[in-house]
């Protein structure tokens, strides 16, 4: 009986398709980030003051930590430069750390959610809070609650919050990872993932949610307002498949060209509806930190690019990216996974992710530049 139920088991686990490795089995080499070509672009990322306080962020932390007992705080707590960083999943059956949701009082989810709250604006955190409803409404859609269900997300905090020495925080979970650095009043809050299948409630608990649709509608609004031949140089490929996204776990060292139409090639009117796309993603996090994000983004506009796959006419589905130096941004109709086995790409499932290309994700090569300055 040993022998079979060994032998059921190495079945089972050679059976998994590649792409299901998840944990550090999928981490693949040292941290360099995300590059074009291979190759870092030197300069872009300072350490300096941009006058704009994270106190607000550290008490929260504070204040969640003295909340946890010890055995959920010493589950929590990881150093600062912790390969645990890299070890978010937006699928479903990873393996997690940290402390859960689902094993919170009332009083420790508050305070989980005041961390979210003060790292966030009102719009990243309602977002975050109805994709773990959605998630919810997936356990009752499917009836598994094993799986899914509106509390499985973990939090870890990385390193000692503090007023000068670098620390952070990540949110993990299915569809929903929000990475969040801080070195004194920098913010870098890269790779965030937020994604839903469904996309609305028709039903149930949470009936009338319904999320990315900003997201889906000004990305449609920015290709109708490009000419033939500008659409025709944003489009990089034809019909999409069931998944373009390129991004997310585990692609910490994704190495991706420019393609499709840089912003140099666009109207006024144009750029602006470009900016404002960018402004939606990037006005998931707490202002003034947006404002510092955006200048920074504004300093590379000209050089980013905008690339399509897919068709611009409802109810099409369809991909877009956005690239340049600092960000990168992708949105994507996938295919569905839990809802049903056609895997034809629907608006009823959708992934975005955001990156901060050469290096910068999860603050790291901030990170590099304080331990250069400051030898521990």
């Amino acid at each position: 009986m040993k022998i079979f139920l060994l032998s059921v088991l190495a079945l089972v686990i050679f059976a998994q398709p590649r792409g299901m490795v998840a944990g550090r089995d999928a981490i693949t080499g040292p941290f360099k980030g995300v590059t074009t070509k291979g190759e870092l672009q030197p300069g872009l990322f300072k350490i300096k003051s941009t006058g704009v306080s994270t106190d607000p962020v550290r008490r929260a932390a504070d204040a969640f930590l003295a909340g946890l007992s010890d055995a959920q705080r010493q589950k929590t707590l990881f150093p600062v430069d912790d390969l645990e960083w890299q070890l978010w999943d937006n699928r479903h059956f990873a393996p997690r750390q940290g402390v859960g949701f689902a094993e919170m009082d009332p009083k420790q989810r508050d305070l989980a959610f005041g961390l979210l709250g003060a790292a966030l604006s009102a719009k990243g955190l309602k977002l975050t809070q109805d994709i773990m409803k959605l998630n919810g409404t997936l356990a009752e859609l499917t009836q598994d609650s094993r799986q899914y269900g509106e509390w499985l997300y973990w939090i870890t905090i990385m390193g000692k919050p503090s007023a000068k020495e670098p620390w952070g925080f990540q949110l993990d979970g299915h569809h929903v990872i929000i990475n969040y650095f801080v070195l004194g009043d920098q913010v870098v809050m890269t790779p965030v993932f937020m994604g839903s299948e469904p996309i609305r409630a028709e039903g149930g608990k949470f009936q009338g949610t319904v999320v990315l649709q900003p997201e889906q509608e000004q990305g449609l609004a920015l290709i109708k307002a490009l000419d033939a031949a500008q659409q025709s140089a944003a489009r990089i490929q034809g019909p999409k498949g069931s998944t373009n996204n390129l991004a997310e776990a585990y692609k910490d060292n994704l190495v991706l060209d420019y393609a499709g139409l840089p912003a140099a090639k666009m109207t006024g009117a144009q750029k602006k509806l470009l900016r404002g796309l960018i402004n939606e993603y990037v006005g998931n996090m707490a202002e003034p930190h947006r404002r510092v994000r955006m200048e920074e983004i504004d300093k590379h506009l000209d050089a980013t690019y905008f690339a399509w796959i897919g068709d611009a006419q409802p109810p099409k589905v369809f991909y877009y990216r956005i690239h340049s130096p600092v960000v990168l941004i992708e949105f994507d109709h996938q295919g569905p996974i839990a809802l049903s086995r056609d895997r034809t790409p629907t608006r009823n499932h959708i992934h975005t992710v955001v990156r901060t290309p050469n290096g910068n994700d999860y603050g790291k090569d901030l990170l590099r530049q304080h331990y250069a300055m400051n030898r521990h």
